[in-house]
């Protein structure tokens, strides 16, 4: 299809409310599309997958795949884990705050490596845009969600909880433990 017809697609299915798009924190050129939370309810339900565990990686492993390897244990009797790419030393601030404010316990979490933590049928989800760039072999969904930490603040750490919320709620159903 030529470049110009797919944009035309792309931005009559935005205008529609089915999808939205955003610039990858990576690289800046490459642009995310994503199906817009809500559009095909009560449609289809999507296919069912099994998994042994779900593993939720991004690049420090301080914020985002933390708190969505929490939810998901809310969500889902399927094990689930995270790890980085590069870890940080420690869980960023606001991810703790934001988790206390929802429940959520991370405190005896802790960044790890992803070679330490990636096992052989693990479901793999990539939370940032970094992590799923250079993860280029790995056989993973990618969930584009701005880094939090990168702005700091309690609205930034919030709107990606929400981000996350929606998502693991929205997969947690489709996964069946294999």
């Amino acid at each position: 299809m030529p470049s110009n017809l797919l944009s035309h697609h792309l931005r009559t299915l935005e205008e529609a409310g089915l999808v939205a798009r955003h610039r990858s924190e990576a690289d800046r050129r490459r642009s995310y599309i994503r199906l817009a939370f809500g559009a095909l309810e009560g449609v289809v339900p999507g296919a069912e997958q099994g998994a042994r565990r779900v593993l939720f990686v991004c690049t420090r492993n301080s914020a985002r795949s933390q708190l969505a390897a929490a939810l998901w244990q809310q969500a889902s009797e399927i094990p689930a884990a995270s790890a980085g790419t590069h870890p940080a030393e420690r869980i960023a601030r606001g991810a703790l705050e934001v988790a206390g404010r929802h429940g959520l316990n991370l405190a005896d979490a802790a960044p790890r490596r992803l070679d330490q933590v990636l096992g052989e049928a693990d479901f793999v989800v990539t939370v940032c845009d970094n992590a799923h760039e250079e993860l280029t072999g790995l056989d993973a969904v990618h969930w584009s969600i701005p880094d939090p930490v990168r702005l700091g603040t309690p609205e930034a750490f919030e709107h990606a909880y929400e981000d996350i919320s929606h998502r693991v709620n929205d997969l947690a159903p489709r996964l069946l433990a294999a």
